[in-house]
């Protein structure tokens, strides 16, 4: 006679087993927007890169599409449509946000705040992840650093920059904290999706830009135009952003998750050692190639008022914002405290080796 509660329970068995291996396979196309154009070197490999990692270290389970800004057509609107759903992650810098989430533009980098390393490590291990999940949560996003550029140059101008006054009423693409620092010492600011700079300075609508460095201002063709390029103060390890939608997070497996993660992780710090590499590659052909390009650093006067204005204006939005307080000082205390590190190693190093 056939025990009923017995065949039962071998039934349930088989479809629990069953139904876990169909779960294991389920595969899930992650859409990404991406603030760069088609084929933009570094920026655009970055989500590329993560996506080929994730894909094949889920055995197929991740999958992605990735649009650049000429098929959404919103370079400066990824935040937005991230957090509405129609995508369901992002490549960006979350500078180009401050407008509506003014608290976002503290990630990507700070006026003469914190180098590459020294960013990752507060990001990392100084409480700078716990603070960007303050930032975005309320909006339903997860945010993951992205790739890092390095220390950024301070742009190419056309007229050598002499004095602060040399700069009031100058008209120059530069974006963030930075911008609004610029502002503040005379400069005539605006924000120009990248792949409009070289048409907006060689037609004069602006007299001055800043992109990257070498590695991506190359290939722009800025040095055909302006012939005066600066070291900066503005971007010293400037970090683009993963955006993802917590609602697409949470549909992931566990295990999903942490393969995305380790991803975005990974290619992060490949898009700033492929910078570091291609910026030095890219530096010496111009010397070689465009002699008349003369390289420039700001001086003293001018670091001393940029360097005023953005004491200024962070104190302004610490006083008027808990949250903004909160992640000024932490990346303040931070600082001082790695800061003395970094001076007596890689600093000190370089002094001690330069021969001047």
């Amino acid at each position: 006679m056939i025990n009923c509660k017995s065949v039962l329970t071998a039934l349930a068995l088989m479809l629990s087993i069953v139904s876990t291996s169909l779960l294991a396979q389920e595969t899930y196309t992650i859409r990404l927007a991406e603030t760069w154009g088609p084929n933009s070197p570094i920026l655009g490999e970055t989500p590329r890169h993560m996506a080929a990692m994730a894909e094949k270290m889920s055995g197929g389970r991740l999958k992605f599409r990735i649009d650049s800004s000429n098929k959404h057509k919103a370079p400066f609107g990824i935040f937005d449509m991230v957090k509405a759903g129609q995508y369901d992650m992002g490549h960006t810098a979350s500078y180009y946000y401050k407008g509506s989430i003014p608290n976002a533009m503290y990630f990507t980098t700070v006026p003469f705040g914190m180098i590459a390393p020294e960013q990752y490590a507060w990001f990392y291990h100084g409480g700078g992840m716990e603070l960007m999940e303050k930032v975005y949560q309320p909006h339903g996003l997860l945010s993951f650093p992205g790739g890092n550029t390095g220390n950024q140059m301070g742009g190419w101008f056309r007229e050598e920059i002499k004095s602060v006054e040399d700069l009031k009423g100058l008209k120059m693409r530069t974006p963030g904290f930075a911008g609004e620092v610029m502002s503040e010492v005379g400069v005539a600011v605006t924000n120009i999706p990248p792949g409009e700079l070289y048409s907006a300075l060689e037609r004069g609508t602006i007299d001055a830009l800043e992109w990257v460095g070498p590695a991506l201002d190359f290939q722009m063709g800025f040095h055909q135009i302006a012939k005066y390029y600066y070291s900066g103060w503005q971007e010293p390890g400037a970090e683009v952003q993963f955006l993802v939608n917590e609602k697409t997070w949470n549909k992931l497996p566990g295990e999903l998750q942490e393969i995305l993660r380790v991803a975005m992780r990974l290619a992060a710090y490949d898009m700033y050692i492929q910078s570091t590499h291609e910026s030095g590659v890219a530096w010496d052909r111009m010397k070689e190639d465009y002699p008349e390009v003369t390289h420039k650093t700001f001086p003293p006067e001018v670091i001393e008022a940029l360097r005023d204005a953005t004491d200024k204006l962070l104190a302004e939005e610490a006083q008027k914002d808990e949250l903004a307080k909160e992640i000024i000082t932490s990346q303040e205390e931070y600082i001082n405290q790695v800061r003395q590190w970094t001076n007596i190693s890689d600093k000190a190093y370089l002094n001690a080796v330069s021969g001047e």
